[in-house]
């Protein structure tokens, strides 16, 4: 039931991530709203990184070394973007399906040695995309466009 209502909840957040991305256009991919600041796009492929860390590298374990930061040059595109947060989140949702509740609150030890239960690794993905799409939604505003109405 857990693990139901969290693929739920995170099935919402990313399509309410996806819509933000949508909002962009190609060009402002690359804007930055401070000179030494993420652009939209690179906040876009954080994103997706930090997922394959946190999920497919340190609780699923189909990584077996650190996942290398998506680069600009590979995922220049809104396409591009878009297949690259699609296949992340769909290993995830993966990777949450063969969980039982009781595996959810089981202690685990990522790679890097940190200890916690699973949910809370989730939820701090959960929570990072989240604060992220809130970024990108702020951004659309300082490109003078309606970002997402949560």
């Amino acid at each position: 039931m857990l693990q139901e209502a969290l693929q739920r909840k995170w099935s919402a957040v990313r399509a309410g991530l996806l819509d933000v991305v949508d909002k962009y256009a190609e060009a402002e991919l690359d804007f930055r709203p401070v000179a030494d600041g993420y652009s939209a796009g690179d906040v876009m492929r954080h994103i997706a990184h930090e997922e394959e860390i946190e999920v497919a590298y340190g609780l699923a374990r189909v990584e077996t070394a650190l996942p290398s930061a998506f680069e600009r040059d590979d995922f220049a595109t809104k396409e591009a973007v878009v297949r690259l947060l699609e296949r992340t989140h769909a290993r995830t949702l993966r990777y949450l399906e063969t969980l039982e509740d009781a595996e959810l609150d089981a202690e685990f030890t990522a790679p890097w040695g940190a200890r916690g239960r699973r949910i809370d690794a989730l939820l701090h993905v959960l929570e990072h995309e989240i604060h992220h799409r809130g970024e990108l939604s702020f951004m659309l505003g300082l490109l003078g466009r309606r970002g997402l109405d949560a």
